[in-house]
């Protein structure tokens, strides 16, 4: 089967990038060796160990790929260390590259209202909250999960999957690729709340998409409390259900115990569409083609499988036939709630708050 092991399971997207004017004393860039110092102007300095730079990153063509090119994932971070550049507009200030160490980045933004931190935390049901979830319980469906998102495209999903009477599990992020915050920035709060109108399960991707698992403690708690605030902000309650960004959330750095304290279950997958590799109309074909070969699996009752609402030829072209292959096998696409037999009623938390609610921006 052409199931990609999820030691391999690293996805990014390259998303366009739209400027944002920050205020001079809220400048931000890009470095994780030696100091990074920017000026109140966004000017830069940065002192780096070059020796230990070439050592830990991979060597650029800064010609080929300048560090203000809109390359994505560590090939543009690399460029940026290397050449030290830092600034004030979303190239630099969108996370998750964008460093919180060294300046003011998205992150930093804390949505309104009483932190969760202090809510209690059950352990309910019979989904398990201390082993990684890559696969359903449930027969004969497609457990069909979106992450990264809401993003532009996410209203044309909802009415695709609206089309099919098929519903879904959204891995929402707070505010990460310079879209603003969700429970603060139109059209999301809509769109989220059209979701749970519509029968589709709402979880967490973290408010920022860094790595749980190479940040500290504090801050990982930080990226889950910060994303159940802005949810419950929209919603009036916040997810159980987690997926860790990059699938790394290991047992050495303390992240899967602090999910388990926090009251979430980690949820992986069986079925990488690899849409983030397919970004383009030329390329979505590989993406097709996978889910052809993996539905056509006939010892196989389930899947749990992958995509981004933020890749738009994903939505606007893969996921229409990947449906249409679900609907032919005769099997139906569902939440992975559903897919795990669990109640939703355990799918989400309340907090012991009031509830910061916002009405949607003009």
């Amino acid at each position: 089967m052409n199931v990609v092991s999820r030691t391999s399971r690293i996805s990014s997207s390259s998303i366009p990038l739209r400027e944002r004017a920050l205020t001079p004393d809220n400048t931000c860039g890009f470095a994780s060796i030696g100091k990074h110092i920017c000026d109140p102007n966004g000017a830069q300095a940065l002192i780096v160990e070059l020796a230990a730079s070439r050592a830990l990153v991979p060597a650029l063509d800064l010609k080929e790929h300048p560090p203000k090119t809109a390359i994505s994932g560590h090939r543009r971070l690399s460029a940026m260390i290397l050449a030290g550049y830092c600034g004030t507009t979303e190239a630099y200030c969108a996370d998750p590259d964008c460093q919180p160490d060294y300046g003011n980045c998205d992150s930093n933004y804390t949505p309104v209202g009483p932190t969760t931190l202090n809510d209690p935390r059950p352990l309910v049901g019979n989904v398990s909250y201390t082993d990684d979830i890559e696969d359903c319980t449930e027969t004969n469906v497609v457990a069909l999960t979106f992450d990264d998102g809401p993003y532009s495209y996410t209203n044309e999903l909802l009415d695709i999957l609206k089309t099919f009477a098929f519903q879904a599990t959204f891995f929402v992020t707070g505010n990460n690729l310079g879209k603003g915050p969700i429970d603060t920035t139109a059209p999301y709060p809509t769109v989220i709340r059209r979701m749970i109108a519509e029968g589709h399960q709402i979880a967490s991707h973290t408010w920022s998409h860094y790595s749980l698992q190479n940040i500290t403690s504090a801050q990982r708690i930080q990226q889950m409390i910060k994303n159940e605030r802005a949810i419950a902000n929209i919603i009036g309650k916040y997810p159980t259900y987690m997926r860790p960004p990059y699938s790394q959330c290991d047992a050495a750095s303390g992240c899967q115990a602090e999910m388990k304290a926090l009251g979430y279950h980690r949820v992986y997958f069986d079925l990488d569409t690899q849409d983030y590799l397919h970004p383009l109309p030329s390329q979505i074909q590989g993406s097709k083609d996978i889910l052809k070969m993996n539905l056509a699996e006939k010892d196989v009752s389930s899947w749990l499988s992958i995509q981004h609402d933020i890749v738009e030829q994903s939505v606007t072209n893969l996921t229409s036939y990947y449906l249409g292959l679900i609907k032919a096998k005769g099997w139906k696409g569902t939440t992975v709630g559903d897919c795990l037999k669990d109640p939703q009623s355990n799918w989400y938390a309340f907090s012991i708050h009031a509830v910061q609610t916002f009405s949607d921006m003009a």
